[in-house]
């Protein structure tokens, strides 16, 4: 009598670890179907974070953004308050996120920009007057009111410089940097510019600056910004596991790959059309379809439909 009992209560654990586990794996697919993005107030990382948001939202997923500081950003993805950042610029952010990747907090995914650039920069007369290099500021230091002009506090590109200063590094200790925002600098460069004043500044590229202005990038800060006067990678992060946890996101995360045109118009559209982010990464998705192909490629929408048919169903694209 006791051993069918004991067979039956096998039976209905067995069952119940079934149940429990079908009850777990439906969560994990509803937590994955809201995508929480960071990102920090650029507008290349605005543009970007804009684009993935539109395909996501054409799958069916729900997102969200903030807008943070670059250090808020690697905390929120340790402490799980953030799902995505689409801006780790390499090698000048490795400061700041490489402890995170390190310690297992923060998942490198891959790179979505290759050929950027970001260092210090100043007009094109300023480079024709022979300041070429980060090396030739310090002899003329009254012209430039001993500033090195940044964007927002805390910008891994902001300690860059203020590491420069407190090195006294090309002698440029009793410089001063001058943080603000990626708009208030752009303003004091147009203010400088239309006056013939001389401005060294973090400059970057994909970014319209560099269609509005006739400016050149410094050589000699290898050290700091990196080889090549601040070539860059831009790469895709995560919180730990999330590309494992939340697999078709995470295909779409790996297939994400940006152009410097692509970005450079969006930004324009941004910046000086008065568009609003995602209408000008709609507008570009439905002018550019072709991206759709390669970002989908093994990419389902949120109910398991094939993502290139959902994608450009929603986003009004014709065959």
């Amino acid at each position: 009598m006791s051993k069918p009992l004991k067979n039956s209560l096998s039976i209905l654990s067995a069952v119940a670890l079934i149940l429990n586990a079908t009850s777990l794996l439906a969560q994990e697919a509803v937590s994955c179907q809201t995508v929480r993005f960071a990102k920090v107030d650029w507008t290349d990382i605005t543009a970007t974070t804009a684009l993935t948001r539109e395909v996501l939202e054409a799958l069916g997923y729900d997102t969200r953004v903030e807008t943070v500081s670059v250090p808020l950003v690697y905390s929120g993805l340790r402490y799980n308050d953030f799902d995505v950042f689409l801006g780790n610029w390499m090698p000048s952010m490795a400061s700041i996120s490489d402890p995170y990747i390190e310690q297992g907090d923060v998942d490198r995914v891959a790179a979505n920009l290759h050929g950027a650039k970001y260092t210090l920069a100043v007009p094109q007369y300023v480079h024709d007057a022979g300041v070429t290099s980060v090396a030739d500021l310090s002899e003329h230091a009254e012209r430039f009111e001993e500033r090195l002009y940044g964007i927002e506090a805390g910008n891994d590109g902001n300690m860059i410089i203020q590491d420069m200063i407190d090195d006294d590094a090309f002698g440029l200790g009793d410089w001063r940097l001058i943080d603000s925002s990626e708009a208030g600098m752009l303003a004091e460069l147009r203010s400088k510019v239309e006056r013939g004043e001389w401005m060294v500044f973090l400059g970057w590229q994909p970014h319209p600056m560099n269609i509005n202005f006739d400016i050149a990038y410094l050589e000699g800060a290898d050290d700091y910004f990196g080889p090549d006067r601040g070539r860059a990678i831009v790469y895709t992060n995560t919180r730990a596991g999330y590309v494992e946890e939340c697999a078709n996101v995470g295909v779409l995360l790996e297939n994400l790959e940006f152009t410097l045109e692509m970005e450079s118009r969006l930004m324009r559209a941004i910046m000086e059309e008065g568009e609003g982010p995602r209408d000008a990464a709609r507008a570009y998705l439905q002018d550019n379809p072709e991206v759709l192909a390669e970002w989908l490629d093994g990419v389902s929408s949120v109910d398991g439909e094939d993502g290139l048919a959902a994608a450009r169903a929603a986003l009004n694209i014709e065959d």
